[in-house]
């Protein structure tokens, strides 16, 4: 498969303004992405404003919310939605947690999540059950990868008294893209309609999305893996007609209104009611900076199909080496790709520590995952065709060793 065009010399250059990359070979984006020269110096930049004029003053103030608005504009070109739909948070899990605690719950309502979500939200869905008496299920990703239909497995698990769908649009273990938009409308027919939540933690940045045209309801992301972005800084997007049914939980001055005498009196009309107080503003800065650098390089899709492409490489690759099982049996259709070291044709997970040991010593970055227990390799659109080479390589040798 031949990949997406890239002039070579353009590639090298965009590649020289991440500081991570220019001594290691790096394949951990879908745990955090690194941030570009330009997203650095953006934040420096900032803060210094911040700082030279005066942290709290009328003048900052408003561009503050000038540089809040621009933020979420930019996200909102990404996802493919509204910008009055986005909410600014820290991470993915808090953008989980506003509409997971969000819902008047009552006791015996279900939640149905799959077996390959993040345990931060399996974490969280636990803790409802036990304060609400909701009930909580699993269905399965991982029996059938790659054979079954994600929609007929979760159809197959889904009760009359579900009232959420809990999943991620791109598996953080498998590697798995799920059908999206099927799968929201399947649970929106139904009688009782079943609204769905993403943990968007990998497919932001790294899929081309049009949240709109999915009808999702819930979709949580953060900007500190594939956007390459400043870790502290990610959103929520909330389908514009759920706004007023998802009750703010944590709450502070960015989410109300107020009267003219600085009290209360009622919630945002957008995503900011989610909002709290105080945060680094500067992130979003860098956020932007980065941002604005791969939209430089191509469109979404073209990132996207450069990321398959890559990641088709890397996983055929690894179907050379004997020792080396892949959780996917077919090309991934995401920058993903997970392995396993075979031990009398068992996984050995005690190999896959010292695989990831031995290369992090060798210079390339990698991750193991306990569940199911394996070795990830992250590519995106400007990883090189070399580093999938000299990785696979050291590979090799390190199974021959």
């Amino acid at each position: 498969m031949s990949l997406v065009s890239a002039d070579p010399a353009a590639l090298d250059s965009l590649r020289q303004q991440f500081p991570a990359l220019t001594n290691k070979a790096y394949f951990n984006y879908g745990g955090q992405g690194p941030m570009p020269q330009a997203a650095l110096e953006a934040i420096q930049r900032a803060h210094w404003k911040i700082q030279q004029e005066g942290p709290f003053c009328g003048q900052i103030n408003r561009w503050l919310q000038q540089q809040a608005e621009a933020t979420r504009q930019l996200m909102a070109t990404e996802l493919g939605c509204p910008a009055t739909a986005i909410t600014l948070t820290e991470d993915v899990t808090v953008g989980c947690n506003i509409p997971l605690w969000g819902l008047e719950w009552q006791a015996g309502d279900h939640i149905l999540l799959s077996d390959c979500e993040h345990p931060g939200v399996i974490a969280a869905v636990q803790e409802i059950c036990r304060r609400f008496g909701v009930e909580t299920s699993q269905f399965s990703l991982l029996d059938g990868l790659d054979q079954r239909s994600p929609v007929e497995a979760m159809a197959a698990r889904l009760r009359p008294r579900t009232r959420l769908l809990v999943i991620s649009h791109l598996t953080w273990n498998t590697g798995q893209v799920l059908p999206l938009a099927d799968m929201v409308r399947y649970c929106h027919d139904r009688p009782q309609p079943v609204w769905v939540l993403v943990d968007a933690a990998q497919s932001v940045g790294s899929l081309p999305l049009n949240l709109t045209a999915s009808e999702v309801d819930f979709y949580a992301f953060t900007g500190h893996k594939w956007w390459c972005g400043p870790a502290g800084l990610g959103g929520l997007y909330v389908r514009p007609a759920l706004c007023d049914r998802i009750h703010p939980t944590f709450i502070g001055w960015r989410g109300i209104t107020t009267d003219d005498q600085g009290q209360p009196t009622g919630w945002k009309p957008n995503g900011q009611r989610y909002e709290v107080a105080t945060s680094d503003y500067a992130l979003q800065a860098g956020l932007q900076a980065a941002l604005s650098l791969h939209q430089q390089w191509g469109s979404a899709d073209q990132r996207y199909q450069r990321i398959c492409q890559l990641s088709h490489y890397l996983w055929q690759q690894l179907q050379t080496l004997p020792q080396i099982r892949c959780l996917r049996q077919v090309p991934p259709e995401s920058g993903l790709v997970s392995f396993q070291i075979l031990a009398a044709g068992q996984p050995a997970p005690s190999q896959h520590v010292s695989l990831v040991q031995t290369l992090e010593s060798q210079g390339f970055m990698l991750r193991t995952l306990l569940f199911p227990h394996c070795v990830r390799a992250c590519v995106h659109y400007f990883t090189t065709e070399a580093e999938i080479d000299q990785l696979v390589g050291a590979i090799k040798t390190a199974g021959s060793a």
